[in-house]
């Protein structure tokens, strides 16, 4: 309900007219009775007309009322949902990446769109409408109990059986809709992952397995909304059964009391079309507190999400401007899981300015340390300092505003190549692309593309090849001019030809900035200032190329087994 705040006029507004829907519900049955034992019985027809006439007014004016009353809570509904889609994604984007690397894509995108829509349905259909249903159920009954106390309770006393039934009802569809929830999260989980990975799929021949994997998911969420619609197909026809009895009771006790002159045929009438009033909400209230379980099942899911705290500490003020650049590691701990240790103690230092290459087998540990310097996870020991104060002193977007990373695995959005280089950000210009693009010598490339740096990349970069995507995102690298660079594996994908513009462009770009590399082949790293090798997570050499090599240790043996390997290729 506090998101109802900012639209709370409308909200009141909807209050209001579902109280007038309320009062007026009940107004027609009576009408109905007066019209008939009065004027239809006494033949008077010009009292009939008129009241027709007020019945059809009546009418107009209850359709009026239900028009604005459906529009106002579905524009409520509607604009609630914008606005925590909003806020559920601002929050997304601010979760630590560890949220991430434990919660399937699939999972994040049905609790963004799907369980968000599902609370629309709260204020369209759940929570005013269900007030609009009982004010009309205790206007009926109050002028039920005014006109025939008896011949209302002869009508109540099926409601035990109504009750029985609406609650046997809604605790079996508050299971289903649960069970619901939780499949469509699986088969959008199931769906994102496999689409994304197609070509792995197609390469290895697994369609047909991760076919059966999709009909056996996608038949339990068939059987978990078959089991929903069983419900409803049991619920409503007993509920008709119900009022058919209550009518029933209603016609054989109010015809004695007609033949006893005790009530009238009106009264009667009236009472018919009192059952049709009560009966309707009664049965549509099971439903809609149905809806409104599922959309809290929806809104239980999405506020967990929200209340997931798990994010990066925003508490820094610095502002990471005119840095210098020097980066220094101090007894570093870090785990992805709390527990197992991926950096042990790890302890080195960068000056400004100066080059910084990171070697050692997979798993090492070389990209986590990338990693907790952009600040994407928190270390658990230690301390990371940049330009003597502690990273976390900094604010967060500016420290990473400073630090230019460009990855082995590269990402590309749906886009244009110019969206893809600037992220979209306004204060980069198209002169600066292009000055960036020329730098890492890739201008000419660009522009024979159709449509140039308007060219389409499409999701994930598909109409690239891996080495151009790579260019591309140097470029973006460079674009944001960055104080700190960091190259991880940035040449891993890309031919003698294009590496070697793009070493020339290293050797331009690194001047007077801090630069951290990772790669594998030692050969584009032996003109680093310092190399540190790493090994289970802990730093075992630190020194220049011929400094370890003249160790005879770990950077020794891996030289020399990279260039056997190229010796025994050539």
């Amino acid at each position: 309900m506090g998101l109802v705040k900012p639209y709370k006029k409308r909200f009141y507004l909807a209050v209001i007219i579902a109280v007038l829907m309320a009062a007026l519900s009940p107004i027609t049955p009576l009408l109905v009775q007066v019209t008939v034992d009065k004027y239809i019985i006494a033949g008077d027809w010009n009292m009939l007309i008129t009241m027709t006439g007020v019945m059809m007014a009546i009418l107009i004016i209850q359709a009026l009322f239900s028009y604005n009353f459906t529009l106002n809570t579905n524009f409520l509904g509607q604009s609630i949902v914008r606005d925590l889609r909003t806020r559920v994604y601002s929050h997304v984007l601010s979760l630590n990446l560890r949220f991430f690397d434990r919660t399937p894509i699939g999972t994040s995108t049905t609790r963004t769109i799907n369980d968000v829509e599902a609370i629309n349905d709260i204020f369209a259909e759940g929570v005013i409408t269900i007030l609009s249903d009982l004010l009309t159920l205790i206007a009926v009954l109050s002028l039920m109990f005014y006109s025939s106390w008896q011949l209302t309770l002869v009508t109540l006393s099926v409601l035990p059986l109504l009750l029985i039934a609406a609650y046997i009802f809604k605790e079996g569809i508050r299971k289903s809709f649960t069970e619901v929830r939780n499949q469509v999260a699986r088969l959008n989980a199931f769906l994102q992952e496999h689409i994304s990975g197609m070509s792995v799929v197609q390469i290895f021949n697994a369609e047909e397995r991760e076919m059966k994997k999709f009909v056996t998911i996608n038949k339990e969420h068939r059987t978990a909304n078959i089991r929903g619609i069983w419900y409803y197909s049991i619920f409503f026809p007993v509920v008709e059964i119900i009022s058919a009895m209550a009518l029933g009771l209603l016609v054989w006790y109010g015809a004695y009391e007609v033949l006893k002159e005790r009530t009238s045929v009106g009264m009667i009438i009236s009472f018919i079309m009192y059952i049709n009033l009560m009966f309707r909400p009664i049965r549509m209230l099971a439903d809609k507190f149905n809806t409104l379980q599922m959309g809290m099942v929806a809104s239980e899911r999405v506020f967990k999400l929200l209340d997931n705290n798990d994010k990066m500490s925003g508490d820094g003020k610095l502002i990471a401007e005119n840095i210098k650049g020097d980066i220094e590691f101090d007894n570093v701990r870090f785990a992805y899981d709390e527990e197992n240790y991926v950096l042990k103690n790890v302890s080195f230092d960068v000056e400004a300015g100066k080059t910084l290459a990171i070697v050692g087998a997979t798993g090492a540990g070389k990209t986590s340390i990338i990693s907790i310097l952009n600040r994407l996870y928190e270390i658990q020991e230690g301390k990371i300092l940049l330009d003597g104060v502690s990273i976390r002193e900094y604010e967060l977007s500016s420290l990473r505003s400073q630090i230019g990373l460009v990855l082995q695995d590269v990402f590309l959005f749906s886009g244009s190549i110019m969206d893809n280089i600037t992220l979209r950000n306004p204060n980069i210009t198209q002169e600066q692309v292009k000055q960036a693009a020329k730098l890492c010598g890739i201008e000419e490339w660009i522009e024979r593309l159709p449509g140039g740096y308007n060219f389409n990349v499409m999701e994930r970069g598909a109409t690239l090849s891996v080495g151009q995507r790579q260019l591309i995102s140097f470029v973006r690298a460079l674009v944001f001019n960055p104080k700190i660079l960091i190259l991880d594996e940035a040449t891993s994908s890309i031919d003698t030809e294009s590496e070697q513009l793009i070493q020339n462009a290293i050797e331009k770009l690194i001047e007077g900035r801090t630069s951290i590399i990772i790669a594998h082949r030692l050969s584009t790293i032996q003109h680093a200032d310092k190399i540190l090798v790493l090994d289970k997570g802990e730093v075992k050499e630190t020194g220049t190329h011929e400094e370890l090599l003249s160790l005879d240790g770990h950077y020794r043996k891996l030289y020399e087994l990279q260039f056997k390997k190229k010796e025994m290729v050539a």
